[in-house]
């Protein structure tokens, strides 16, 4: 159920969208967006920013804005890092690094040092892993249903390492994990480990950078998982597309509103009934 912004103050504030991809603007079983992209187009021609905010890797990452048209920053591996087309902010921190056609923050360790908190974690506890570090690109399309092509992307990670715990005392490898400090969830299908990264913390900063450039921004945060629900907090407007979590998801986030559709029509649902333009919905 939606409550549609005023259409007078929307005229004011520049409108910021940071989504999900897997079970929202991605279908979960297809891995088909085509339902989306009527949505998708609406918000080019608004300028509308649309910001995918995914534990996806940044070569995964690439693929899907060539795919949709997308030319905005974007948050790879679960908030690892902001990555923005060069000059897109003429502004930025300090600490910001220039590489290839990006600016880039960073708020991951480096994918060495997370694999290897995996390892320790897992011999203090004696809970048998297997990550993404140690599977073939045939041991990841039959974990998650992908291609080969997109195994091959999802294998080159930076930040974020995917686990499928294989021992029976996983509650203990987890409870390893929290200790020495690092942060742990549980993904659509694997489990994943962080050096303690978020995406809250990556939406909050481009929502920082954006509101710097247009003044008055409102972000909007469209999510569908466990593993959504900090950056979805961290939005004015959180939406749940609909799922089998979405009451629960509801649950924790008290100001989110929830799609009758899941999935891509779920996304373009969310879409149509939040971007503040009346004559919005006669578009789709």
């Amino acid at each position: 159920m939606f409550a549609r912004n005023d259409p007078h103050h929307a005229r004011d504030v520049k409108q910021i969208v940071f989504s999900d991809l897997d079970g929202t603007l991605i279908d979960p079983d297809t891995y088909s967006c085509d339902a989306a992209m009527p949505a998708v187009q609406a918000l080019r021609e608004r300028d509308v920013p649309l910001v995918l905010c995914s534990s996806k890797t940044r070569p995964e990452m690439e693929w899907w804005r060539a795919r949709i048209g997308n030319n905005h920053p974007f948050i790879v591996e679960n908030g690892g890092a902001i990555y923005m087309p060069r000059g897109y902010f003429p502004f930025l921190p300090a600490s910001a690094k220039t590489r290839g056609d990006y600016d880039i923050i960073e708020f991951g360790a480096p994918y060495r040092k997370v694999v290897d908190e995996l390892r320790i974690a897992s011999e203090e506890t004696a809970c048998p892993v297997i990550g993404f570090d140690q599977m073939s690109v045939a041991d990841i399309c039959l974990r998650t249903s992908l291609s080969v092509r997109h195994a091959e992307l999802a294998k080159q990670r930076e930040y974020d390492e995917p686990f499928e715990i294989l021992g029976a005392n996983g509650n203990e490898l987890l409870a390893a994990i929290d200790r020495r400090g690092r942060r742990w969830f549980r993904g659509s299908r694997l489990h994943h480990i962080t050096s303690g990264h978020s995406k809250a913390t990556a939406v909050r900063c481009l929502a920082l950078l954006f509101a710097r450039a247009h003044r008055r921004v409102t972000t909007i945060g469209i999510g569908d998982s466990d593993s959504d629900v900090d950056f979805l907090k961290a939005t004015d407007e959180p939406i749940i597309v609909w799922s089998r979590f979405a009451v629960g998801l509801a649950k924790l986030i008290p100001n989110a509103s929830i799609t009758r559709w899941p999935g891509p029509e779920g996304w373009k649902e969310a879409i149509e009934e939040t971007i503040a333009e009346p004559a919005l919905a006669g578009s789709f």
